[in-house]
């Protein structure tokens, strides 16, 4: 998706907490245009299709997050590091933007314009993961083991939003039992897991 000019921020900012307040895929445009501070007209103008704001959203969230993580990590090698990082970086933003990490969790699995945010780098990284030997799962197992790395996500995410766990320490476990799923010793799942995290890059 192109970059969003201001106005389709807001829109979309707005369009992303209705969706997450209501756990719904259709919002209202008079709804929206209030909760975006911005007329009716403006909307349309700005090329906003109420029809597809849903998807538009939610692939507008996958490519942005995924770019930002890659980014973020760009000069780390180690695979299982990588997934480390990145899982942690989703649970921490999750703590930052809650609005955000609300409509992640409420329709992380099972929308398939969010299926970029799993099968993008993530994948990627899974696969480079398995050709180096740092995972002990098999090449046709993939799919089921980022849907694995996924669930551990959504599932720190969930744990946070309602106060249940700090960030540090659900985006940590995450991430370590995740590694200890793929293979990964745990000792060395734990100290991947707990490393100094680095900022998520700007957008």
């Amino acid at each position: 998706m192109s970059e969003l000019n201001s106005a389709q921020q807001a829109i979309f900012k707005a369009a992303m907490q209705l969706f997450a307040e209501r756990g719904a895929t259709h919002v209202n445009i008079k709804e929206l245009a209030q909760a975006a501070g911005v007329a009716r007209n403006t909307i349309y103008n700005n090329h906003v299709d109420p029809e597809t704001l849903f998807d538009d959203v939610a692939a507008n969230l996958a490519a942005e997050m995924n770019n930002r993580v890659v980014r973020s990590f760009d000069d780390v090698e180690d695979p299982a590091l990588r997934l480390a990082i990145g899982v942690r970086l989703y649970v921490r933003r999750a703590h930052e933007e809650p609005t955000w990490g609300r409509f992640l969790a409420r329709f992380g699995f099972g929308v398939v314009s969010l299926q970029e945010i799993w099968d993008g780098q993530p994948m990627r990284d899974l696969e480079d993961g398995v050709r180096r030997g740092r995972y002990a799962i098999q090449r046709e197992q993939l799919a089921s083991a980022v849907n694995f790395v996924a669930g551990s996500t959504l599932g720190a995410i969930s744990l946070v939003l309602e106060g249940i766990k700090t960030w540090r320490e659900a985006g940590s476990n995450a991430a370590e039992f995740a590694l200890v799923g793929l293979g990964v010793a745990r000792h060395e799942a734990r100290a991947l897991a707990t490393q100094a995290l680095p900022p998520l890059s700007p957008p």
